[in-house]
């Protein structure tokens, strides 16, 4: 019997390339379901998949809002007719122009955006007033990654000031806390809820005063079960619709399951116990230690030792290795290791039946 990733016809697909298991991705849609059963809270990031066909997977399971993290990434939702989308970035310079583009193109989808500066709030407003329409934008608040947003405690200030932008209408707060890593749920949750406890006090505070409804959007896959539980706060997972080493590791408390891997040959045997596949940095991300890259399934004691562009070095004792074999591999890191792949080989019942563009790869679809 074969195992769940093998396929049947695989000398008809080149390598390196990155295959999907449309089953498996479903899967995956119906466990986050499990997490958050209201549909509405829910805002998966799309930056892991960037494919219209994953996303139409979820648009047919209910999900109706999403975020993203290029002008590309909206666009090909825009494509979709997403009803609701968050560009999870505060456009600067031509991006803004970009952002109303894609209003003015799309309208059967409500985009919003993300603000921290005064000045880039005021540049938005701009570029909206001269097109004639008004952006929803969150105010995005630093919990602790320190990689964008600002301090709870600033966010009353730049409200304020906000509040007289003509183009703009602030409709609630965002606040990711990627930065929280821990593999002890009880540990992560601790960090997650103190993080968070500046975010609900300002956004009680800032409802209070102007008498309106805020939307809070929080978290990422590694926290977004803790966030569940906080109503209405809506979510916004991206990894787990492919999943990925590095997570499984980390996230044992998700049940989520591998369906994106890349596939790969042996093409060198340059030594004993030496050999060398065609899975270089162009094709798996490498921002990881050399030996955590790629976990593979159907091979085990290979210890990369090399890594160049077109080729990833293996040491091992396994004699049975020959070139030409086929190794299944699933990377650490899949967000950035799909934007280094145009298309998904798509894999139903063990076989290679076509292929899905991964189309917001892209810098610029066509806005």
């Amino acid at each position: 019997m074969k195992s769940w990733y093998e396929i049947k016809n695989i000398n008809e697909l080149d390598s390196p390339a990155l295959v999907v298991y449309p089953d498996r991705v479903k899967e995956n849609i119906r466990i986050l379901k499990q997490f958050v059963p209201d549909v509405s809270r829910l805002r998966p990031h799309v930056k892991t998949n960037k494919c219209a066909q994953v996303c139409k997977l979820m648009m047919d399971e209910g999900i109706y809002k999403f975020k993203c993290a290029t002008i590309a990434e909206a666009e090909m939702l825009g494509n979709l007719n997403a009803k609701d989308v968050l560009l999870a970035y505060q456009p600067v310079g031509p991006k803004v122009n970009r952002l109303v583009e894609a209003v003015k193109k799309f309208p059967a989808t409500k985009f919003s955006c993300l603000i921290d500066s005064f000045d880039a709030a005021q540049a938005i407003s701009n570029a909206a007033q001269t097109q004639s329409i008004r952006l929803t934008v969150f105010i995005d608040v630093n919990v602790g990654m320190n990689r964008t947003g600002i301090a709870p405690e600033q966010v009353p200030s730049l409200y304020n000031q906000c509040e007289s932008l003509p183009g703009i209408e602030i409709t609630g707060l965002h606040a990711y806390d990627g930065h929280l890593r821990d593999t002890d749920l009880n540990l992560r949750k601790e960090k997650c809820d103190a993080g968070f406890a500046g975010v609900a006090a300002i956004h009680s505070q800032l409802e209070n005063q102007y008498n309106k409804k805020l939307v809070i959007v929080a978290g990422g896959t590694l926290s977004f079960p803790i966030h569940a539980q906080r109503q209405p706060v809506e979510c916004s997972p991206g990894t787990f619709i492919f999943w990925d080493k590095g997570y499984q590791q980390i996230l044992q408390e998700q049940p989520f399951l591998f369906a994106a891997l890349v596939v790969t040959r042996i093409i060198s045997n340059p030594a004993p116990g030496i050999f060398t596949t065609d899975l270089g940095h162009k094709a798996i991300a490498s921002e990881n230690p050399l030996a955590s890259r790629v976990y593979f399934l159907n091979a085990e004691g290979l210890e990369p030792i090399g890594h160049s562009e077109e080729h990833l070095v293996l040491k091992t004792s396994v004699s049975s290795l020959k070139v030409g074999d086929v190794l299944y591999g699933v990377p650490h890191h899949i967000c950035p290791t799909v934007a280094l792949h145009e298309t998904l080989a798509v894999v139903e019942n063990h076989t290679v039946t076509g292929s899905w563009d991964i189309i917001a790869r892209k810098r610029k679809i066509s806005i």
